[in-house]
């Protein structure tokens, strides 16, 4: 199970011996345990709960969830496996020797939130024109006259951009730093600092 919790530091870039700079996105690897297995027999699916970044306030209903573990998580998050092989047991800590450099990785954050945007920034439409009497500069027009009467859902309009579940997939892990718990991903990576950002490798 190739799956890590980290949060995003921020940007830099790495240079090779050939010269060639790549942006990099630096991510936090903080401490986390398996919570919860759980199996077809038991709960329908099979899959992985895991707790990361050690927290000490904590409400009582979690303090039973994780009594197994014997460590209490701020952040939770469950991962969906094909079969439960018995290899990942309740309390086995999740580090990053289980990525190496080079990997493939597909990536998932909450992307930054713009709050309420107009069509032209929101879904690139084009400007009216500035000339000859046009009013309309950056209307979004027509949005149906007739039938059927009513405006369909989908349709691309102004409202709330951004603040959305993003994943970026077939990302490179570029290089990975065991004494600070940092790793380094290629390229860009949805989210603020301090996003919560999930790492699942590519098979």
């Amino acid at each position: 199970m190739k799956q890590l919790i980290t949060r995003k530091i921020g940007m830099s870039s790495t240079i090779a011996e050939n010269g060639v700079v790549t942006a990099v996105t630096m991510l936090s690897v903080p401490k986390q345990v398996v919570t919860q297995i759980k199996t077809i027999d038991k709960d329908g699916y099979n899959a992985v709960q895991v707790g990361g970044q050690e927290t000490k306030k904590a409400s009582k209903p979690l303090m039973g969830h994780v009594k197994k573990a014997k460590f209490l998580p701020k952040i939770i998050r469950e991962y969906r496996i094909i079969e439960n092989n018995n290899e990942i047991n309740v309390g086995d800590e999740l580090n990053l020797d289980i990525f190496s450099v080079g990997d493939k990785i597909n990536v998932t954050a909450v992307s930054k939130g713009k709050g309420f945007a107009g069509t032209i920034k929101r879904h690139n439409f084009h400007r009216g024109r500035k000339t000859h009497g046009g009013r309309s500069y950056r209307r979004p027009g027509s949005i149906g006259s007739m039938y059927p009467q009513r405006i369909f859902k989908g349709k691309k309009m102004a409202g709330r951009m951004g603040h959305d579940q993003v994943t970026v997939k077939n990302l490179t892990i570029d290089f990975i730093d065991n004494e600070k718990n940092v790793i380094g991903v290629t390229g860009a990576v949805p989210g603020p600092r301090k996003a919560i950002v999930l790492l699942k490798g590519v098979k």
